[in-house]
């Protein structure tokens, strides 16, 4: 195998889709994991490193109102957003994580500018937007998530007096909806691993809450020595079994390549929790794998320089 081929995989949620859904929306969310594959295609065949490829690619779907994250972010309680976002860089574990943020069109910047401040790993609230003030990071007004979908989301949900996920249909009853966390991981041609992770997280979730997506070896990790991975579902499931880190162990102390391991930690998400939700994983031979527990996942990957692969 050639040691320089890149890999790269990204995803946009997972969930229950029906047919329907699938009719309507498949198109657009097809073409839009395409765009953002082949953005980090050039820029891994350039020679970018694998931490600046996952934080462009993450860019792009927190820029893309189709998704969960960013732009697209659902409101809480509040009728607001609170944005998660994480990465990290597998070379030296270095990490970077934002939680409860507000009027940052790109949460993943910020987080990116936390892992190579040397500083905090982690900061949450009004500490990180003071960060991101001090860093000169761009802010938006409240207007700019207020979308007409995510505002009568957010009525359906109070209507109910429930929280809900970002697309909600038809389905069984352990299985609604569509969790819409983004997120990519990547090996660059110099064979460095990285991973990010974004999220608006909950409809009418509670001020506050944070689910897995900021927390390093939950919804977000890399580590050269074994893979990259970012994680999509219901959080405090994955919080529990911090899911990232135990599919890097299976890599670790069983020496088992990306498939496996997923296969692995999928299983245990599963027996343990019952818990709803996918990750994508690439591991240190840049190998993808992807695995879910929900009906699907809106996920692409370029393996080996190959030709980019969409599903849904």
């Amino acid at each position: 195998m050639d040691d320089r081929r890149f890999s790269l995989m990204v995803h946009g949620g997972a969930g229950t889709l029906d047919d329907a859904r699938q009719r309507a929306m498949g198109d657009a969310w097809r073409a839009a994991i395409g765009t953002v594959l082949a953005h980090g295609r050039r820029l891994l065949e350039r020679g970018d490193c694998a931490v600046e490829v996952v934080e462009a690619c993450v860019m792009l779907l927190e820029d893309d109102p189709l998704f969960n994250a960013g732009r697209g972010s659902v409101l809480n309680e509040a009728g607001a957003v609170e944005m998660d976002a994480a990465i990290m860089d597998g070379r030296d574990l270095a990490a970077g994580a934002v939680a409860g943020v507000h009027h940052l069109p790109n949460p993943v910047a910020l987080a990116s500018r936390l892992l190579r401040d040397n500083g905090p790993v982690m900061l949450v609230g009004e500490g990180a937007m003071r960060f991101a003030a001090q860093c000169g990071i761009t802010q938006v007004s409240d207007d700019y998530f207020l979308l007409a979908e995510r505002l009568a989301q957010l009525e359906q949900a109070r209507a109910g007096q429930t929280t809900m996920l970002d697309h909600v249909e038809a389905a069984p009853a352990d299985e609604t909806g569509k969790y819409g966390t983004v997120g990519a991981v990547a090996r660059d041609i110099h064979g460095h691993l990285a991973a990010a992770t974004s999220t608006g997280g909950l409809v009418n979730k509670r001020l506050g809450r944070v689910g897995d997506s900021p927390l390093i070896g939950a919804g977000v990790y890399a580590d050269d020595e074994t893979c990259a991975v970012s994680a999509t579902g219901h959080g405090e499931d994955f919080m529990r079994c911090v899911i990232a880190k135990t599919i890097a162990d299976h890599v670790d102390m069983q020496g088992l390549d990306a498939r496996q391991a997923t296969r692995a930690g999928m299983d245990y998400l599963l027996r343990r929790v019952r818990g709803r939700g996918g990750v994508i994983v690439i591991d240190h031979h840049g190998n993808c794998a992807s695995g879910f527990t929900t009906r699907n996942m809106i996920h692409g990957w370029i393996e080996h320089g190959a030709e980019a692969v969409v599903r849904l």
